[in-house]
């Protein structure tokens, strides 16, 4: 089975520890933020690992914002927040799943 994925090009830097780039933990790999998107190593190159559609995270007690704890992750024109394990992105009155 073959999974389709948006290859980044003209992708000149290889990211890993001491490379400059927040690391970003995500499921059985780890993304790179770099020029407000994330990257993750994909065999010889970069893909682009960004979420498809609008996936609601449940019940979210915590607020997150400057001071709250967690790594915050420039993405695009908003703030990610890494929280257990993965980055949630304010959305009204609710959290996404990133």
């Amino acid at each position: 089975m073959t999974t389709a994925h948006q290859q980044h090009t003209g992708h000149d830097h290889t990211h890993g520890e001491g490379c400059g780039h927040v690391a970003v933990p995500h499921g059985d790999h780890v993304d790179y933020v770099h020029d407000g998107h994330l990257h993750r190593r994909h065999d010889d190159h970069y893909d682009e690992c960004e979420p498809k559609g609008h996936t609601t995270h449940g019940t979210h007690e915590h607020t997150h914002g400057e001071g709250c704890g967690h790594t915050a992750v420039p993405h695009g024109d908003h703030v990610d927040y890494l929280h257990d394990g993965h980055r949630h992105a304010a959305h009204d009155d609710h959290y996404d799943e990133h």
